[in-house]
């Protein structure tokens, strides 16, 4: 099997993780528990062995969901979860990273898990109203105490890393990173091979559009996380995009690959230590995506691909301005 390692951390997992995420929100509809549950064992069947999740999705949902499917296989995978956020009665009432905000959370993860350690917890969103020192030291305290095995951030600023990695050293960074979403390639990227940290880039397939499925007049309901975004609800933005996921298409058909096995092998070739976790709710799916892993294109192929993403102009933002607001701080 293909796998990586995180940085310097000596985590280990598959070259590409699985997003739970979409089993129980953002992405309609959802499997019935039993079907998702079935599901992600098959998973580890597979070989899959990173598993993505977070105490936000859903409301705490996802993480019993995970838990209870992964249970019986504990001691085959790694767990990311995340925390962050001030959750009461069912709502999440905003960002919340307080040494006792994250104890309770902590907790709460294990419990729902159904394990003893979590082996990857990142904070979901930096909380400008605590300094990420604190939180570091908290982590510290966390692993001394064998709650948690390593830690990471989400959507975090070049700064933010800096201050957290010297305070305990930070094992993986998570953020959007893909064909349509280079960003991360001015500052994330050198700063974390610099500092030997891993990248766990989410929505790798554009959030499904790198894949060609959907469609310039396609309508999102208003449940599905691409309602809000400016890339997908503006006419407009989907209809120029459309150019990139064709030009993908086209490649990936003289190749004889699918469009996600493209996108995703192009994200494993830029650096060692990247694990993209792509969302999927099918067998199919999530086969055609670990077997990303083991395409093999020549430099001439590589070079013919990055030109064809370099002459394509990406239009609209990948997130409503509220959400913007809470990245790179």
């Amino acid at each position: 099997m293909k796998h990586r390692t995180l940085g310097n951390s000596g985590l280990e997992v598959f070259a590409v993780g699985l997003g739970c995420m979409g089993l129980s929100q953002s992405y309609p509809p959802f499997p019935d528990k039993k079907e998702a549950v079935s599901f992600l064992r098959r998973a580890v069947e597979m070989g899959e062995d990173f598993f993505d999740t977070s105490e936000l999705y859903g409301i705490y949902a996802n993480e019993e969901l995970v838990g209870e499917a992964l249970e019986p296989v504990r001691d085959l995978v790694v767990l990311a979860t995340k925390f962050g956020w001030n959750i009461k009665d069912g709502r999440c009432l905003g960002l919340d990273s307080h040494p006792e905000t994250i104890r309770r959370a902590v907790e709460g993860s294990l419990t729902r898990l159904r394990t003893d350690h979590i082996d990857l917890y990142y904070q979901h969103r930096v909380d400008p109203d605590v300094p990420i020192e604190e939180v570091a030291g908290t982590m510290k305290e966390l692993a001394e105490e064998g709650k948690i095995l390593h830690w990471g951030l989400s959507e975090p600023g070049v700064e933010t890393i800096r201050r957290a990695h010297r305070e305990f050293p930070v094992t993986a960074v998570q953020s959007e990173y893909s064909m349509w979403y280079r960003e991360p390639e001015k500052e994330l990227i050198p700063t974390l091979e610099e500092l030997g940290i891993g990248f766990v880039p989410f929505s790798p397939l554009g959030k499904g559009f790198l894949t060609g499925t959907v469609k310039k007049n396609q309508i999102f309901a208003d449940n599905d996380i691409r309602h809000t975004i400016p890339r997908f609800n503006d006419p407009g933005n989907m209809d120029k995009n459309q150019t990139i996921a064709d030009k993908i298409k086209e490649f990936a058909e003289a190749h004889e690959l699918s469009p996600a096995q493209v996108a995703l092998s192009w994200l494993l070739h830029r650096k060692p230590w990247i694990v993209p976790i792509p969302g999927t709710k099918t067998e199919d799916r999530l086969q055609e995506n670990m077997s990303a892993a083991y395409v093999k294109l020549k430099s001439e192929d590589w070079k013919e691909l990055e030109d064809i993403l370099d002459q394509t102009k990406i239009y609209g933002a990948r997130y409503s301005e509220s959400m913007l607001k809470m990245t790179g701080r």
